[in-house]
């Protein structure tokens, strides 16, 4: 028998019609009812939090990650019901809360409540639970609309539609239809490279580069922040003519805070070194991510930060894959 253990959180897959608005209401005995049974399947749930995504924080996914790793002798797999609108985040953050987790972890939710009309909460709770039971893959996973995709390269993409999520930068892993699973791609064994860790800096900040950006903003940075995230144009650029950015990089550099550098495209990562404006970044000390994708970026260098602050130790965690979340930098 395989036990399967649900945690709920909310979201709007538990939500109902309130006078203002729809909220999660719906309790985690009634959620689980949904399941269709399984031969051989054991399931139980546990109710864990009860809101919107849009309120959820690094310490629930403290939260999460300590209630999974405890009950990690008594489970085969764990199912977590997540609101889609921070999912992306609290699947990257839970694959490196619990890096080296040797059981399935799978997140999933909806776009349309349970008990309305065309919801496609029921579907992905079937989805996530053929997957929780037939997969022989470890590690932290997001089923939606019959994908499963690695918790670190799941991003949400529509607002409405069924298929809101998509796996950037990587390929999906499995698909899933009706009970039966699809393999579609074999992640690789990664090495361990640290020892797992249940701490978390949150002193972190994401900055989009946007036209007339002024580089005051990081007199505010460096006083406040452990660590910066710019997301960058193109291949890695910013602005050094007027209004130049460079010398805000140099001093948060110079102070020991880390400043790693995105692109605010979402596919195909940055090369930092292309262009010029590319180039006086990454000179000025700029950490390149690669093809990694914000969620992730955010919620690995809160996790990186909660173990060091030697910028370049952060450098090199930053820049090392952990749950095939990184392809290049």
């Amino acid at each position: 028998m395989k036990e399967v253990l649900v945690l709920t959180t909310g979201g709007t897959i538990a939500s109902t019609k309130t006078e203002n608005g729809l909220a999660p209401g719906l309790a985690a005995d009634a959620l689980i009812s949904y399941f269709e049974p399984r031969p051989g399947v054991n399931l139980s749930v546990e109710s864990v939090m009860s809101k919107d995504s849009t309120n959820m924080q690094p310490e629930d996914w403290l939260e999460l990650a300590q209630r999974i790793a405890q009950q990690a002798d008594r489970y085969d797999a764990f199912i977590v019901t997540h609101g889609t609108d921070t999912m992306g985040y609290s699947a990257a953050a839970l694959s490196y809360l619990l890096y080296g987790f040797k059981k399935p972890v799978i997140l999933t939710g909806s776009q349309i409540p349970l008990g309305m009309v065309e919801t496609d909460a029921v579907r992905n709770l079937h989805d996530a639970l053929t997957f929780a039971s037939q997969t022989d893959l470890v590690g932290v996973y997001l089923v939606f609309n019959g994908l499963v995709m690695a918790g670190t390269r799941a991003v949400k993409t529509k607002s409405k539609s069924y298929d809101a999520f998509e796996s950037i930068n990587y390929p999906y892993v499995a698909s899933v239809s009706e009970g039966n699973m699809v393999a579609l791609y074999e992640p690789q064994i990664e090495t361990p490279v640290l020892t797992p860790s249940l701490n978390l800096d949150t002193q972190v900040f994401v900055l989009k580069a946007f036209p007339g950006l002024t580089v005051d903003i990081f007199d505010y940075l460096a006083e406040h922040m452990h660590g910066v995230i710019i997301e960058s144009f193109g291949n890695g650029g910013l602005p050094f003519e007027r209004r130049n950015l460079i010398p805000g990089i140099e001093k948060l550099t110079a102070a020991g805070i880390p400043v790693i550098i995105t692109t605010q495209i979402l596919e195909e990562g940055q090369d930092i070194y292309l262009y010029e404006v590319g180039k006086r970044v990454a000179d000025a000390g700029g950490i390149t991510a690669g093809d990694m994708n914000t969620e992730a970026i955010v919620a690995k260098l809160m996790w990186v930060l909660g173990q060091t602050h030697d910028i370049e130790a952060v450098k090199t965690l930053m820049q090392t894959p952990i749950a095939h979340d990184l392809d290049f930098v």
